[in-house]
């Protein structure tokens, strides 16, 4: 259906919007939203069609016809507005939802920027942690390369201790007083190497401690470090999401200016096309006079048509305006994210500075620890060394010495009308070396390699006895034993006497001294095994002091001569030189407590008989013996 032209237009059929068919009250069902004709889809050409269309002019008179036509025109503009309505309030919704999602992105850009404030300061407390224990580690350096050079010069000052001990031994085949007085300051050289030992002992363990606290140290560092980089993982993860959500929220954004834009220009062409339509509703009117009350409607309905399309316009410019703020929220968005990627990099350059500065604490701790290897090898050599001198200075006082110790008289030897029977020589060859005895106005002189005089304390006989102790411990066999006619002090001297500790014997104090050096070469893989062995010489029969069979400790003695019933003991040397009785009992001790222990039960196993002199007391000998099994990672040997 064609119109007739008004105005130079031409109007075309509704036909057009409808795909081809008319719509009548009966086409379709009633829709949701109030209107008379189904959902109904309108093109920009579909708008233009119904907009250019013009009243039909078959017969001016006939107004019922002219009102009918008129009244069509009217519903579809209505269809037309409503359908503009629908999309006005889906556009709304896709507004909000598109605000909602822009404050979820940046509630979690506020989230983000806060974890990485946090991180931020645990980096930066870290590396402030970092760079105080570089410089602790740095004076560290500083003082152990001072120790260093301090044991490098103790170490010279061995050696020019080594060649004037060798020049002083040369010296001694010359002149014999000389070489007293060669070895006295040989003595004396040996005790300040023996002091410098003790301190190379101290300086390895706190190194082996702060090589300890190292490890630790670096362990440390590298969790933080593994910590470090999974935190930034997970903000990279985080930050990809969100650029991803950013995205989205663009094109969702862009989609929407699109739509805001085309709705405009279709706003814009309908105000034209309503003035058109205006323009031909008062041609119609002054044409339509006589139809007053249909007139009056469609006036209406026009009226109502144009209120709406004004709303449709308020609405329009309210999506633009919030269409405007959401652009500057999206600028915002950005703007936070840009200063993410900075903070992020910034994390990642402090990462990379901690992983250089662990790098360098790492090649610091290697070479710490090969300047222990160093240190402990110059111990290794050092204690080598100490030990040769040790023996070459034991050589020299002789393989077997002979000591005098001179018990206080008695009140009734006091009173003896001889006069003065012992005395000292004051010369200085035999002073401390030399006892005169006079007896029936005869003189005797004696020498001996130590005299101990009446006033000698215990604490001096062990001081003359520890270098062999000392040389037990490197490895050396050793005996010791007190020889001397009953009531001469000879188990004063050995065992002291009980609950006096100053007044303590050689065995005791040697145990302690052993004990001591034990505890305090453990840090350095030193691992001792200890064992003790009691036996008593009676009337040429030997007893074993440990042992829990009565009828060798307590009951009838078994002689080795006659073979008597009963356990025999025989003594027994092998092929090495060692020489070891048979069937002795033999404890493992682990302390002093438990050896003192030992020596009590020994004592109280002991023979007691006193009645003569020369017949029974002085033919019980007590021998005790402790062996030492020493094992270390570096040395293996057997003591």
């Amino acid at each position: 259906m064609v119109g007739t032209p008004i105005n130079g237009r031409t109007r075309l059929s509704f036909g057009a919007v409808n795909g081809g068919h008319d719509l009548g009250p009966s086409s379709a069902p009633p829709s949701n939203a109030g209107s008379d004709y189904g959902i109904i889809e309108f093109t920009r050409e579909d708008v233009e069609a119904l907009l250019n269309e013009k009243a039909k002019r078959k017969d001016r008179f006939n107004y019922k016809e002219r009102c009918e036509n008129m009244m069509d025109y009217i519903k579809r503009l209505k269809v037309c507005i409503r359908w503009f309505q629908d999309l006005e309030i889906s556009y709304s919704l896709e507004q909000e939802k598109l605000k909602s999602s822009l404050e979820l992105a940046q509630q979690k850009c506020t989230e983000i920027e806060l974890l990485l404030k946090i991180k931020e300061e645990e980096l930066n407390s870290i590396i402030v942690e970092m760079r105080r224990n570089c410089t602790s580690l740095q004076e560290k350096l500083v003082k152990e390369e001072s120790e260093k050079t301090a044991a490098a010069e103790s170490h010279l000052k061995e050696r020019e201790a080594r060649l004037n001990f060798e020049r002083s031994q040369s010296t001694l085949q010359e002149d014999l007083g000389r070489a007293q007085r060669e070895l006295q300051s040989a003595n004396q050289k040996i005790s300040s190497l023996n002091d410098m030992y003790k301190r190379l002992q101290d300086y390895i363990t706190s190194l082996q401690q702060y090589n300890g606290k190292l490890h630790s140290e670096l362990s440390t560092v590298e969790n933080e470090l593994k910590r470090v980089e999974k935190e930034k993982a997970t903000v990279l993860e985080s930050l990809t999401m969100l650029k991803g959500q950013l995205t989205l929220s663009m094109a969702s954004q862009e989609e929407a200016t699109k739509q805001k834009d085309a709705l405009a220009s279709e706003v814009t062409s309908l105000r034209v096309e309503l003035q058109h339509a205006r323009d031909d509703r008062d041609h119609q009117l002054s044409q339509a006079q006589t139809l007053t009350s249909e007139l009056e409607k469609s006036k209406d309905s026009t009226e109502k048509s144009c209120s709406e399309l004004n709303k449709l316009t308020l609405r329009t410019n309210e999506l633009e305006a919030k269409c405007a703020l959401q652009d500057e929220r999206i600028k915002v968005l950005q703007e936070q994210l840009t200063t993410a990627e900075e903070k992020l990099q910034v994390c990642d350059i402090s990462a990379s500075e901690t992983r250089i500065e662990y790098e360098g604490q790492q090649k610091l701790v290697h070479e710490l620890q090969r300047r222990l290897a160093d240190a402990e090898n110059k111990v290794i050599e050092g204690e080598k060394l100490r030990k040769e001198l040790h023996n070459n200075i034991l050589e020299l006082k002789g393989n077997i010495r002979v000591f005098c110790r001179v018990r206080p008289l008695l009140p009734d030897e006091g009173s003896s009308t001889e006069g003065k029977i012992i005395s000292y020589p004051t010369s200085m060859e035999a002073s401390g070396r030399g006892i005169e005895l006079t007896q029936n106005g005869q003189k005797h002189s004696f020498t001996y390699d130590k005299v101990f005089a009446p006033d000698a304390s215990q604490e001096e006989v062990f001081i003359e006895i520890s270098q062999l102790v000392q040389s037990a411990l490197d490895g050396y066999k050793v005996c010791i034993f007190a020889y001397g006619q009953t009531g001469s002090g000879k188990t004063y001297t050995m065992m002291g006497r009980p609950g006096h500790p100053e007044e303590k014997g050689l065995i005791p104090r040697s145990l302690e001294q052993i004990f001591q050096t034990k505890q305090s070469q453990q840090p350095q893989g030193w691992k001792y095994e200890m064992q003790v062995s009691m036996l008593e010489i009676y009337n040429e029969t030997i007893r074993d002091l440990l042992s829990t069979n009565k009828s060798s400790s307590e009951g009838t003695p078994t002689r080795v001569e006659n073979g008597t019933p009963g356990k025999q003991y025989t003594i027994k040397h092998d092929a090495n030189g060692n020489t070891h009785v048979s069937d002795l009992t033999v404890v493992d001790v682990q302390s002093v407590k438990e050896v003192a222990f030992l020596l009590n039960q020994a004592a109280n196993s002991r023979s007691v008989g006193k009645t003569q002199m020369n017949e029974q007391s002085s033919r019980s000998h007590f021998v005790f013996t402790l062996r030492l099994y020493g094992v270390n990672e570096v040395w293996l040997f057997l003591l």
